[in-house]
Protein backbone atom coordinates (compact mmCIF):
# COMPACT_ATOMS: atom_id res chain seq x y z
CA UNK A 1 0.00 0.00 0.00
CA UNK A 2 2.81 2.12 0.62
CA UNK A 3 4.08 1.70 -2.78
CA UNK A 4 0.99 1.82 -4.45
CA UNK A 5 0.27 5.75 -2.35
CA UNK A 6 3.89 7.01 -3.60
CA UNK A 7 3.05 6.44 -7.27
CA UNK A 8 -1.04 8.12 -7.03
CA UNK A 9 0.60 10.69 -5.21
CA UNK A 10 2.78 11.48 -7.85
CA UNK A 11 0.45 10.85 -10.85
CA UNK A 12 -2.11 12.99 -9.05
CA UNK A 13 -1.06 16.73 -9.94
CA UNK A 14 -2.95 18.22 -6.86
CA UNK A 15 -0.99 16.60 -3.90
CA UNK A 16 2.53 16.67 -3.61
CA UNK A 17 4.89 13.79 -1.87
CA UNK A 18 6.64 15.51 1.09
CA UNK A 19 8.30 12.33 2.97
CA UNK A 20 7.66 8.51 3.31
CA UNK A 21 8.29 7.07 6.85
CA UNK A 22 9.44 3.37 7.34
CA UNK A 23 9.93 1.66 10.46
CA UNK A 24 13.15 1.99 12.17
CA UNK A 25 15.76 -0.39 11.18
CA UNK A 26 13.74 -1.34 8.15
CA UNK A 27 16.56 -2.40 5.05
CA UNK A 28 15.48 -0.04 2.73
CA UNK A 29 15.88 3.84 4.87
CA UNK A 30 17.28 6.11 2.97
CA UNK A 31 16.24 4.66 -0.60
CA UNK A 32 14.07 7.20 -2.65
CA UNK A 33 10.65 6.51 -2.28
CA UNK A 34 10.09 6.62 -5.86
CA UNK A 35 12.61 3.99 -7.15
CA UNK A 36 11.28 1.62 -4.41
CA UNK A 37 7.58 2.45 -5.37
CA UNK A 38 8.93 1.73 -9.73
CA UNK A 39 7.78 5.55 -10.83
CA UNK A 40 11.35 7.26 -11.42
CA UNK A 41 13.49 9.08 -8.39
CA UNK A 42 11.48 11.38 -6.56
CA UNK A 43 14.02 13.07 -4.26
CA UNK A 44 12.10 11.77 -1.51
CA UNK A 45 14.14 9.13 0.82
CA UNK A 46 12.31 6.67 2.52
CA UNK A 47 13.23 7.16 6.93
CA UNK A 48 12.23 6.79 10.38
CA UNK A 49 11.92 10.30 11.36
CA UNK A 50 9.37 13.22 10.38
CA UNK A 51 11.60 15.97 9.47
CA UNK A 52 9.59 18.47 7.30
CA UNK A 53 6.29 20.32 7.55
CA UNK A 54 3.35 18.51 5.87
CA UNK A 55 -0.35 18.99 5.90
CA UNK A 56 -1.67 15.81 6.46
CA UNK A 57 -0.21 12.00 7.29
CA UNK A 58 -1.62 8.99 6.22
CA UNK A 59 -1.14 6.07 8.35
CA UNK A 60 -2.09 2.68 6.69
CA UNK A 61 0.65 0.17 8.31
CA UNK A 62 -0.01 -2.03 11.12
CA UNK A 63 -1.26 -0.62 14.73
CA UNK A 64 2.32 -0.20 16.04
CA UNK A 65 2.53 2.40 13.79
CA UNK A 66 -0.38 4.18 14.31
CA UNK A 67 0.76 4.61 17.89
CA UNK A 68 3.50 6.44 16.15
CA UNK A 69 1.81 8.12 13.78
CA UNK A 70 -1.09 9.33 16.47
CA UNK A 71 1.82 10.46 19.10
CA UNK A 72 3.75 12.69 16.04
CA UNK A 73 0.63 14.05 14.94
CA UNK A 74 -0.70 15.49 18.32
CA UNK A 75 2.53 16.81 19.12
CA UNK A 76 2.97 18.37 15.39
CA UNK A 77 -0.95 19.13 15.37
CA UNK A 78 -1.20 17.64 11.75
CA UNK A 79 -4.36 16.11 10.10
CA UNK A 80 -4.33 12.11 10.52
CA UNK A 81 -5.76 9.85 8.03
CA UNK A 82 -5.84 5.90 9.53
CA UNK A 83 -6.45 3.38 6.90
CA UNK A 84 -5.20 0.78 9.88
CA UNK A 85 -7.21 -1.67 10.98
CA UNK A 86 -6.92 -4.50 13.88
CA UNK A 87 -6.62 -1.69 16.82
CA UNK A 88 -7.19 -2.88 20.29
CA UNK A 89 -9.80 -0.59 22.52
CA UNK A 90 -7.07 1.35 23.69
CA UNK A 91 -5.48 2.07 20.41
CA UNK A 92 -9.42 3.45 19.55
CA UNK A 93 -9.37 5.58 22.56
CA UNK A 94 -6.04 7.21 21.75
CA UNK A 95 -7.53 8.10 18.66
CA UNK A 96 -10.57 9.92 19.57
CA UNK A 97 -8.39 11.42 22.60
CA UNK A 98 -6.37 12.62 19.42
CA UNK A 99 -9.43 14.04 17.18
CA UNK A 100 -10.25 16.50 20.55
CA UNK A 101 -6.80 18.19 19.23
CA UNK A 102 -6.44 17.41 15.71
CA UNK A 103 -8.65 16.16 12.82
CA UNK A 104 -8.44 12.40 12.32
CA UNK A 105 -10.78 10.40 9.50
CA UNK A 106 -10.37 7.00 10.64
CA UNK A 107 -11.92 4.10 8.72
CA UNK A 108 -12.12 0.63 8.55
CA UNK A 109 -12.13 0.34 4.73
CA UNK A 110 -10.72 3.22 2.36
CA UNK A 111 -12.88 1.99 -0.55
CA UNK A 112 -15.48 4.67 -1.73
CA UNK A 113 -17.22 1.96 -3.70
CA UNK A 114 -17.03 0.06 0.01
CA UNK A 115 -18.20 2.99 2.15
CA UNK A 116 -21.12 3.83 -0.81
CA UNK A 117 -22.16 0.12 0.05
CA UNK A 118 -22.58 0.13 3.91
CA UNK A 119 -24.49 2.94 3.03
CA UNK A 120 -27.08 0.99 0.68
CA UNK A 121 -26.64 -1.15 3.77
CA UNK A 122 -27.86 0.89 6.31
CA UNK A 123 -30.77 1.72 4.15
CA UNK A 124 -31.61 -1.98 3.21
CA UNK A 125 -31.71 -2.81 6.89
CA UNK A 126 -33.80 0.36 8.03
CA UNK A 127 -36.36 -0.22 5.53
CA UNK A 128 -36.02 -4.58 6.19
CA UNK A 129 -36.19 -4.04 9.71
CA UNK A 130 -39.26 -5.36 11.04
CA UNK A 131 -39.79 -7.08 7.43
CA UNK A 132 -38.86 -10.46 8.50
CA UNK A 133 -35.61 -10.84 6.36
CA UNK A 134 -32.15 -12.85 7.43
CA UNK A 135 -28.82 -11.46 7.18
CA UNK A 136 -25.77 -13.05 5.94
CA UNK A 137 -22.31 -11.73 5.32
CA UNK A 138 -20.00 -13.44 2.50
CA UNK A 139 -16.28 -12.08 2.00
CA UNK A 140 -13.80 -12.87 0.21
CA UNK A 141 -9.82 -12.26 0.35
CA UNK A 142 -6.32 -13.33 -0.83
CA UNK A 143 -4.93 -16.71 0.44
CA UNK A 144 -2.49 -14.23 3.05
CA UNK A 145 -4.95 -12.28 4.53
CA UNK A 146 -4.33 -13.41 8.86
CA UNK A 147 -7.84 -12.14 10.20
CA UNK A 148 -10.96 -13.02 9.60
CA UNK A 149 -13.65 -12.30 9.24
CA UNK A 150 -12.17 -9.06 7.36
CA UNK A 151 -12.96 -5.81 9.54
CA UNK A 152 -15.29 -4.49 6.83
CA UNK A 153 -17.61 -7.83 7.02
CA UNK A 154 -17.90 -7.02 10.53
CA UNK A 155 -18.49 -3.20 9.81
CA UNK A 156 -20.94 -4.18 7.24
CA UNK A 157 -22.60 -6.01 10.08
CA UNK A 158 -22.06 -3.50 13.11
CA UNK A 159 -24.54 -1.38 10.48
CA UNK A 160 -27.04 -3.38 9.85
CA UNK A 161 -27.35 -4.95 13.41
CA UNK A 162 -27.28 -1.43 14.76
CA UNK A 163 -30.76 -1.00 12.18
CA UNK A 164 -32.48 -4.47 12.30
CA UNK A 165 -31.76 -5.30 16.27
CA UNK A 166 -29.76 -9.02 15.64
CA UNK A 167 -27.83 -9.68 18.75
CA UNK A 168 -25.75 -12.76 17.76
CA UNK A 169 -22.61 -12.78 15.32
CA UNK A 170 -22.44 -16.24 14.12
CA UNK A 171 -19.34 -17.16 12.13
CA UNK A 172 -19.74 -20.17 9.58
CA UNK A 173 -22.19 -23.26 10.67
CA UNK A 174 -21.32 -27.00 11.19
CA UNK A 175 -23.53 -30.30 12.26
CA UNK A 176 -27.06 -29.41 13.19
CA UNK A 177 -27.33 -26.57 14.36
CA UNK A 178 -31.15 -26.24 14.23
CA UNK A 179 -33.58 -23.58 12.90
CA UNK A 180 -32.12 -20.07 11.74
CA UNK A 181 -33.35 -17.71 14.01
CA UNK A 182 -33.64 -13.59 13.10
CA UNK A 183 -31.91 -12.70 16.23
CA UNK A 184 -28.32 -13.60 14.33
CA UNK A 185 -25.83 -12.05 11.69
CA UNK A 186 -23.94 -15.03 9.64
CA UNK A 187 -20.55 -14.10 8.43
CA UNK A 188 -18.54 -16.79 6.23
CA UNK A 189 -15.04 -15.73 5.33
CA UNK A 190 -13.60 -17.06 2.11
CA UNK A 191 -9.81 -17.10 1.22
CA UNK A 192 -8.33 -17.87 -2.54
CA UNK A 193 -5.63 -16.80 -4.57
CA UNK A 194 -4.64 -12.91 -4.64
CA UNK A 195 -8.22 -12.06 -4.32
CA UNK A 196 -8.03 -7.96 -2.93
CA UNK A 197 -11.13 -8.09 -1.48
CA UNK A 198 -14.77 -8.84 -2.40
CA UNK A 199 -18.08 -8.52 0.11
CA UNK A 200 -21.61 -9.68 0.12
CA UNK A 201 -24.89 -8.82 2.17
CA UNK A 202 -27.64 -10.75 1.84
CA UNK A 203 -30.94 -9.79 2.70
CA UNK A 204 -33.12 -12.70 2.15
CA UNK A 205 -37.17 -13.52 3.41
CA UNK A 206 -39.44 -15.51 1.79
CA UNK A 207 -40.03 -15.44 -2.08
CA UNK A 208 -37.18 -12.61 -2.33
CA UNK A 209 -34.35 -11.59 -1.39
CA UNK A 210 -31.68 -8.30 -1.90
CA UNK A 211 -27.46 -8.51 -2.75
CA UNK A 212 -25.56 -5.74 -1.76
CA UNK A 213 -22.01 -6.76 -3.45
CA UNK A 214 -19.15 -4.64 -3.69
CA UNK A 215 -15.67 -5.90 -4.83
CA UNK A 216 -12.14 -4.79 -5.45
CA UNK A 217 -10.13 -5.68 -8.64
CA UNK A 218 -7.01 -4.66 -7.61
CA UNK A 219 -5.62 -2.52 -4.46
CA UNK A 220 -5.52 0.91 -5.75
CA UNK A 221 -9.28 1.97 -4.99
CA UNK A 222 -8.07 1.55 -1.23
CA UNK A 223 -4.55 3.87 -2.00
CA UNK A 224 -7.30 6.16 -4.00
CA UNK A 225 -9.83 6.39 -0.90
CA UNK A 226 -7.02 7.21 1.43
CA UNK A 227 -5.51 10.03 -0.70
CA UNK A 228 -9.43 11.52 -1.52
CA UNK A 229 -9.91 11.44 2.49
CA UNK A 230 -6.33 13.07 2.88
CA UNK A 231 -7.91 16.20 0.05
CA UNK A 232 -11.07 16.52 2.49
CA UNK A 233 -8.89 16.23 5.69
CA UNK A 234 -6.06 18.87 5.07
CA UNK A 235 -7.45 21.82 6.63
CA UNK A 236 -10.69 21.02 8.78
CA UNK A 237 -10.96 21.57 12.08
CA UNK A 238 -10.53 18.99 15.16
CA UNK A 239 -12.62 16.43 15.24
CA UNK A 240 -13.12 12.43 14.20
CA UNK A 241 -14.19 12.04 10.81
CA UNK A 242 -15.46 9.31 8.33
CA UNK A 243 -15.66 8.36 4.63
CA UNK A 244 -19.12 9.19 4.66
CA UNK A 245 -17.98 12.68 4.67
CA UNK A 246 -15.52 12.82 2.18
CA UNK A 247 -18.67 11.10 0.10
CA UNK A 248 -20.81 13.79 1.42
CA UNK A 249 -23.29 11.01 2.99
Amino acid sequence: MGRRLVALVHADEDLSLAATLEAPGHPRLGEDAGLVAGVGKLGVPLVDKLDVDVDVVIDFSLPAGTDVAVKLCRERKVPLVVATTGLDQQQTDALHAAAEQIPVLWAPNMSLAVNLTMKLSQIAAEALADKDADVEILERHHRFKEDAPSGTALKFGQIVSRAMGQTVHRHGREGRPGKRPHDEIGYHAIRTGDNPGEHTIVFAMLGETVELTVRATNRDCYATGALAAAKFLAHKPPGMYGMNDVLGL
